[in-house]
């Protein structure tokens, strides 16, 4: 213990913080020797296919059931006993040189077509090139390649902007709320269709009477029509580590446990374990590690009855060696016996047996499965310390070690952590852990879903990585008082190009989460937030000791590294390539990538959403997620259609929430349509049209509250005739408006002329 003290609280005079230096190159490197995907190399065309979840997807990734497995009881009943450099060497944040449109920058690929009927896994990883391609990320994403991008819109007056109808952009999980039906605040007409694909406006000839774009800005929209991004240029947005607060000395407090060595970390080392042996909490305070001497295991009657420490049962299990899939089938269930007959590993089976050629499996079974055990193994050295859980009304912290994650992610993936397997368990409130889920069934999804994790895997196994990530619950006890709010709208580059994870580096990025997070990252789900899981997989370890989060509740993550490439979404996802992650590192040694963790209601009627209560729920997450005690030169949030797919959001109001939670927490805000580009000129021509008239956060709110008195509350159809931007459209603008506001100090609007219109 006092060897723990010292180490904890020690501050070393070498470590010591210095201005930022030049920019750090966030390149793709490839050596050229080994192709992710045997074949020919041919151009792949799925990368922007947006394709919308099934309804199986969306059960999987978007609702609550995520939080734990259906399976029943668990294994067993255990018998318990007691109940870059330093601050000195990093860079702005710059990845590389870009231009201020955030399009896709050109690619060399050594991958075949993601089409193609069984693309290979070669494990033998390389490097791919700097990624380019346009990837979805969300339901709610159109492809830049859908007409929306490319038709030429004729705006046409605000009050004929109800006349167009649309399809709710959805999963068909919603499909029953969500039917092609009279929409003012969408341009879309989707079919049914078994792999539905988001699309845009269907129709030139009417995709003007469906623009929410004020009369008078006819003549300003024709010169936009062409452009992919629109309002400040992205490159003269904040990002990290170049408006980072400078850090202290890591050290562990009450509300942050930290788990290494904080003394011996030191930029390009592995970090030291803290303390030096390990110690035991099995408690409902911590994670019940599959290593503690208190999980035991029931012996049969041939073996004498009683109990046996699950540990050494796992280590003889994983010891036996691996030649097919069907040992390491065999070995999961030594330990998960009464799983049995319930599990099913038919996606490993395909993997090894369709997916891999015989030099790729003797790969995977000679060197990296064993490599993954080892790491498995080293539970009780690496990782010493108790893991607390982060349960719902705390605001606490936790760092581990890159390498400790590696170890829990490999435990996961062979099964080993005790009383995870039943929703009945006392985790039935968070998120399930062990990687079960993934090897059921034959589904394409999870074929892909293992190439990534594979590759993540033997990434680790082969270089112990060096760094750390900070888990961080925040709950915002005190929200803002959304009414008096004299805050006005901060800067917005929105774009229908690029992706939060590639042209959103440095910034603060949006997860569209599941309460438990991670939603179906080990199941069916594969829609934003499973495919950032996966290409980060770091971020797959907080399920372990995240619970669900409440309504008041974020998680923010900062460290996680990338490791892998993917084009298309859904159905059409594709693990593409290895991926060299180049991000600057701060002063704890974490990738200066921050991704926060968000969960949006979800809405089976279009109306609902509009109810005050419903839309001030939604203000505080986003504010709780954006907020930072350190509110001075903050980075800017990188965000799109946040609960928008499967939730049943409207993209126009999410994105008004968003802005105004963005603007009263201090930040400014990079828009992602992915693919829509009406929805990028209705947006920016509502927050240009906001700013330019001085309409502040809580005059903002009014007319939202407004909105839904006049319009929605009495509206006796599915959706309302009159759109949410043409009502404030014409509420800000008429004569009215302006007379009121000359006689009410806190209207939060500055006086207009009433020719303005």
């Amino acid at each position: 213990m006092d060897e723990g003290m010292d180490s904890q609280t020690s501050v070393t005079a070498e470590v010591q913080p210095e201005g930022p230096k030049n920019d750090v190159p966030n390149t793709n490197l490839t050596d050229g020797k080994d192709e992710l995907f045997c074949g020919p190399q041919k151009t792949d065309t799925s990368k922007d296919c947006a394709q919308m979840e099934n309804s199986q997807d969306g059960v999987a990734s978007q609702t609550s059931m995520d939080c734990g497995s259906a399976s029943g009881l668990d294994e067993s009943t255990p018998v318990d006993s007691g109940c870059h450099s330093t601050q000195s060497h990093y860079s702005d944040g710059q990845k590389s040189k870009r231009s201020t449109s955030p399009g896709p920058h050109p690619v060399k690929t050594t991958c075949v077509s993601a089409h193609s009927p069984n693309p290979k896994l070669t494990l033998p990883l390389s490097s791919s090139p700097m990624k380019g391609v346009s990837t979805p990320s969300d339901v709610e994403m159109l492809s830049p390649n859908s007409p929306i991008c490319k038709t030429i819109l004729v705006n046409s007056s605000a009050e004929k902007l109800h006349d167009g109808s649309a399809c709710a952009e959805d999963s068909s999980s919603a499909k029953e709320s969500q039917q092609c039906v009279k929409d003012s605040d969408s341009e879309c007409s989707v079919k049914e269709n078994p792999n539905p694909v988001s699309t845009g406006t269907e129709d030139a000839k009417i995709a003007g009477s469906q623009s929410d774009e004020p009369s008078k800005s006819v003549s300003l929209a024709f010169p936009n029509m062409d452009k992919q991004w629109m309002g400040t240029p992205i490159d003269e947005l904040n990002r990290m580590p170049r408006c980072a607060p400078s850090l202290s000395h890591l050290k562990a407090v009450p509300d942050h446990t930290v788990t290494i060595r904080t003394d011996l970390l030191r930029e390009g080392q592995v970090p030291a374990s803290y303390p030096s042996k390990f110690k035991d909490a099995w408690d409902d305070m911590s994670v019940k590690m599959p290593c503690s001497e208190k999980s035991l295991f029931p012996m049969d009657a041939e073996g004498g009855g009683g109990v046996q420490s699950r540990w050494e049962l796992i280590q003889t299990a994983l010891h036996g060696g691996f030649k097919s899939s069907l040992d390491v089938r065999d070995a999961i269930l030594r330990y998960n016996i009464v799983h049995a007959k319930k599990w099913d590993f038919t996606a490993l089976n395909l993997l090894c047996t369709e997916c891999l050629e015989q030099s790729e499996l003797e790969q995977l079974f000679a060197t990296t499965l064993p490599a993954m055990v080892d790491l498995a193994l080293s539970a009780p050295v690496l990782c010493t310390l108790p893991i607390p859980l982060l349960k719902s009304g705390t605001n606490h912290s936790l760092t581990l070690s890159q390498e400790q994650i590696a170890c829990l992610l490999a435990n996961a993936f062979f099964c080993t952590f005790p009383r995870r397997n039943s929703r009945k368990s006392e985790y039935c409130n968070y998120p399930e852990i062990n990687f079960y889920r993934l090897f059921e069934g034959s589904s394409p999804r999870k074929i892909e879903k293992l190439k990534t994790l594979l590759c993540y895997f033997r990434r680790v196994t082969e270089t112990k990585p060096k760094g750390l990530v900070t888990f961080k619950r925040q709950t915002m006890n005190t929200p803002p008082n959304w009414e008096s709010s004299q805050t006005q709208l901060k800067r917005l580059h929105i774009t229908c190009e690029g992706t939060i994870e590639d042209d959103g580096y440095g910034m603060l990025q949006v997860d569209f989460a599941n309460r438990c997070v991670g939603g179906g990252v080990t199941g069916h789900g594969l829609v934003q937030e499973e495919i950032r899981f996966l290409i980060n997989p770091e971020l797959i370890v907080s399920r372990l000791f995240t619970e669900a989060l409440e309504f008041n509740e974020c998680l923010i993550i900062t460290g996680t590294e990338q490791y892998s490439t993917y084009s298309g979404y859904a159905e059409s996802y594709r693990w593409k390539a290895n991926h060299m992650d180049m991000t600057a590192r701060d002063y704890w040694q974490r990738r200066c990538t921050e991704i926060v963790a968000i969960d949006a209601l979800k809405f089976r009627h279009f109306l609902e959403q509009f109810l005050p209560e419903k839309m001030t729920r939604e203000l505080n997450k986003a504010y709780c997620g954006f907020f930072r005690n350190n509110g001075k030169h903050l980075s800017a949030v990188a965000t799109g259609n946040w609960g928008c797919g499967a939730f049943g959001g409207d993209t126009r109001l999410k994105a008004l929430i968003q802005l105004m939670a963005a603007a009263e927490a201090g930040r400014d805000m990079a828009y992602f349509t992915f693919g829509d580009a009406q929805l990028m000129r209705d947006v920016h021509t509502i927050h240009s049209f906001l700013t330019e008239r001085q309409v502040n956060v809580g005059r903002l709110h009014k007319l939202l509250n407004q909105y839904s008195s006049l319009v929605c509350k009495n509206c006796r159809t599915t959706r309302p005739d009159v759109t949410l931007y043409s009502f404030i459209y014409e509420k800000v603008s008429s004569p009215m408006a302006a007379d009121a506001q000359d006689s009410t100090k806190d209207s939060g609007m500055s006086p207009v002329p009433s020719d303005t219109q």
